[in-house]
């Protein structure tokens, strides 16, 4: 499973439902396993973003469908990364020649 870390603003329309954010988050869980994927964790934070997420899932084009599916809902923008560990980075280093 590929890696994903997701960093996360509120539109207006989340930010006024900010009371259901915890359950918002649940369902996004859910919503991840229809995918094929997982919310490994979520943090919510201060500063410029107010939520990162890591998820996993199976290749790059289920985990583009979840963030669109996720921001069609309306509460939140994503901005998401591919991220390596130090296995799969060794790899990618040892393809360098």
């Amino acid at each position: 499973m590929a890696t994903y870390v997701s960093l996360v603003n509120w539109t207006e329309q989340g930010i006024k439902g900010y009371r259901d954010t915890v359950n918002r988050a649940k369902a996004a869980d859910g919503a991840a396993a229809r995918f094929g994927g997982r919310v490994v964790s979520i943090w919510w934070t201060i500063g410029p973003y107010d939520i990162v997420a890591v998820t996993e899932f199976g290749d790059d084009e289920s985990a583009t469908a979840f963030a669109l599916a996720l921001g069609a809902v309306g509460n939140v923008r994503t901005t998401t990364m591919r991220a390596f560990g130090a296995d799969e980075m060794s790899a990618i280093i040892a393809r360098t020649g």
